[in-house]
């Protein structure tokens, strides 16, 4: 029988297995590493995608974090990730982007803060940002796969977690920071970012702070923008000017087995929407963390627990007045109970709780206010072997989904009212296998289901970054994927090479589908071609699916110790080589799925001498041809070239690092195949323009 929506309410005991073999293959170190540059003050952080920190991992993963992360950045997370082997960026233009990991979007990828749920509204709306900054975090880690499970159905496509250190985790001695000043021609971006960090090994304080502020992002072609009161023409990307600014402080407790600490921190921006060049968007998100970890000994080795609440909303504008606001209030628990071994195995237990809270006002609001509860129980255990290891997780879920309908206009009914249940179970298995000194083998098998999210369920309105009239189906059922992962990975001194390759299955996957039909701006069917302001319907349908693909990256020593070539003082060279490949099908019809990025391809020399290094590479895009039959774009291909510079000094206590980077130095026009903007009837914004970015980091 087909599940519906109850009235009376059902209470809340909730559970969760989780799980993953969430294990991965850290990004390499600087090929180039060199006894004369100056290091950091800092200490490392070391954060890895196995919950038991190993360092001999199963799942893929790439980290980044130092001048790596540095030289990457940019406004956006889904930028900043971009052309990392199986991933790839939603670009809203360049204020908004979410990852793409593995052609999976949306609330099929996790996004964490220092290991916890941080909620927005950035899985809700292309349009809407992710309220994090590069310039005051200190690594991001990148879960590619199925193998995140332990973060909960949402991670099935896989888990992008900022670790910021705001509340320290080790004892700190003494007092340090970093600083960081840049400027950019192509936007006139002006950033900065300061990180104080200090303690006397009981306690430890950290503070950071940023800004940014940008005007309009230059594009290499013109472009017609209708700002009000006049259009005017000009090489830029209309409506694309940011600005935003935010902090935090934090603190921790250390005694004998453990340590407590809290932080709070704030994030404000205000940003161009590229759609429509008079919409804003003014965004605010305040974090409130609590953590710590008590070591009791015997055979719990230790208790892990962390909860937040974050208060995240914005509002839309148009011109100055004030149009639609997005609210969404969460609560956030996790307790991890790590276990010593028994005979060869390891691991943990642990349990979940996430309530949220979210609420749309305004005349574009397309989803009713609701309510969110999941509770979730979850193992994962490693079992060493004398060839390798095998991992086992699992997780069980409770989550139920309210609609609180329109309760601040009830002349607005078009929202069901009720409640659903669901109760999502997952499991994974991984394995590694040591072949010989310089090869691994790894394998996932992953089974997971998810349960719908609220605007799955509930949606019914317009829905203007889709330029569609949403409609929910509350009576969609859970999600259920099988996924399947098999790498290899080489490494000899510098040379390294991975590969990995891929296939995920689902049953019931979630998404759009157009019905056929035009509504007007009150939710009316329009049958007549001569009436404008009107929408395609999509419904909210689930359909098979299949997603296969291949990703692949190394290091190949061209010149210096372990490379083809050796001369004496001339530094190092190394190739640094990318790709990936995925397709992604509605098995059902037979058409592709909308918003897959295509083949792939780049390659970056990598210079280091003394304190002196750079980079220069290119980014491959093929054309994009697979593309649904219904209000899809095909996009062209495209090559975009990049190189910078950094130069490494150090004065007194503090180290410098200079440094320059060129982004799309040719100025080629281009056109993303995983945005909304260029496969929809929008008019396409493209990637931006040739931008110079010089820039300073100081580390004491």
């Amino acid at each position: 029988m087909t599940p519906q929506f109850r009235r009376n309410a059902i209470g809340a005991a909730v559970l969760s297995l989780a799980s993953a073999a969430a294990l991965a293959q850290t990004a390499p170190a600087d090929p180039s590493p060199n006894p004369q540059q100056p290091t950091t003050s800092l200490r490392e952080i070391t954060v890895t995608g196995n919950p038991l920190g190993a360092s001999d991992l199963i799942a893929p993963t790439t980290t980044l974090s130092g001048d790596e992360l540095l030289l990457r950045s940019q406004s956006t997370l889904g930028q900043t990730l971009d052309n990392i082997p199986g991933v790839s960026s939603t670009y809203f233009g360049p204020n908004a982007s979410r990852p793409i990991i593995r052609g999976q979007d949306g609330d099929r990828i996790r996004i964490l803060q220092n290991g916890g749920g941080a909620p927005d509204a950035s899985a809700l709306s292309y349009d809407h940002a992710v309220p994090v900054d590069a310039l005051v975090t200190e690594r991001v880690e990148v879960l590619r796969g199925p193998s995140a499970l332990q973060y909960g159905g949402s991670a099935v496509g896989g888990v992008v977690n900022l670790i910021d250190n705001r509340i320290p985790s080790e004892p700190i001695e003494g007092f340090g920071g970093r600083a960081d000043l840049g400027y950019a021609t192509g936007n006139r971006e002006k950033n900065g970012a300061v990180m104080l960090e200090g303690g006397n090994g009981r306690f430890a304080l950290h503070a950071d702070a940023f800004k940014r502020d940008s005007s309009d992002v230059s594009a290499p072609i013109d472009l017609n923008c209708e700002k009000p009161g006049s259009p005017w023409r000009a090489r830029k990307i209309c409506n694309s000017a940011n600005e935003a600014h935010g902090g935090a402080i934090g603190g921790t407790l250390f005694f004998d087995r453990g340590w407590i600490g809290a932080s709070a921190s704030t994030y404000r921006s205000n940003y161009g929407t590229v759609a429509e060049d008079d919409v804003t968007i003014a965004m605010k998100s305040d974090r409130y963390a609590i953590e710590g970890e008590w070591r009791p000994g015997g055979i719990i080795r230790s208790v892990h627990a962390k909860l937040s609440h974050t208060n995240y909303r914005h509002t839309e504008f148009e011109g100055a007045e004030a149009g639609t606001t997005f609210s969404n209030m969460s609560n956030d628990l996790r307790v991890e109970v790590r276990h010593e071994k028994i005979g060869p195995l390891e691991g943990l237990m642990g349990f979940s709780a996430e309530t949220n809270r979210f609420a749309a006002d305004g005349e574009e609001a397309f989803a009713p206010h609701s309510r969110t509860r999941s509770r979730a129980l979850f193992l994962y255990e490693e079992m060493g072997t004398s060839w390798g290891k095998l991992s086992f997780g699992a997780r069980t879920e409770r989550v139920t989904v309210r609609s609180l309908g329109y309760p601040d206009d009830p002349s607005i009914n078009r929202f069901a009212i009720g409640e659903r249940t669901f109760n999502p179970n997952s499991a994974a298995f991984g394995a590694l296998v040591n072949l010989a000194p310089q090869w691994q083998l790894t394998s996932n098998i992953a089974y997971t289901e998810r349960a719908p999210k609220d605007y799955e369920l509930l949606a019914n309105g317009p829905h203007v970054a889709t330029a569609a009239w949403e409609v929910g189906n509350p009576n969609l059922s859970k999600e259920q994927s099988t996924g399947f992962d098999l790498g290899a990975q080489w490494k000899s001194g510098p040379n390294t090479a991975r590969v990995n390759a891929y296939v995920t299955r689902f049953r019931n996957y979630i998404g759009l589908t157009a019905s056929g039909r035009t509504l007007d701006e009150e939710g009316q069917v329009v049958t007549d071609p001569e009436v404008t302001d009107t929408l395609a319907e999509y419904l909210y349908n689930g359909v098979r699916a299949r997603f296969t693909g291949i990703e692949a990256s190394g290091n190949l020593r061209l010149l210096g110790s372990d490379g083809f070539a050796r001369m004496a003082d001339a530094g190092t060279l190394d190739l640094e080589w990318r790709g990936d490949l995925v397709r992604a099908k509605n098995t059902d019809t037979g058409e592709p799925l909308p918003r897959i990025a295509p083949v792939r391809v780049g390659a970056t020399l990598v210079y280091g001498n003394g304190p002196w290094s750079g980079r220069v590479g290119f980014d491959y895009n093929a054309a994009q041809h697979r593309v649904p039959g219904v209000g899809a774009r095909e996009t062209d291909a495209y090559t975009l070239w990049n190189a910078s510079i950094a130069y490494r000094m150090k004065v007194q206590r503090a180290n410098l690092t200079w440094y320059a980077r060129v982004d799309n130095i040719g100025n080629k026009l281009a056109y993303s195949a995983t945005s909304i903007l260029t496969t929809t009837v929008y008019p396409a914004a493209p990637l931006p323009g040739r931008s110079l970015k010089v820039g300073v980091r100081v580390t004491f």
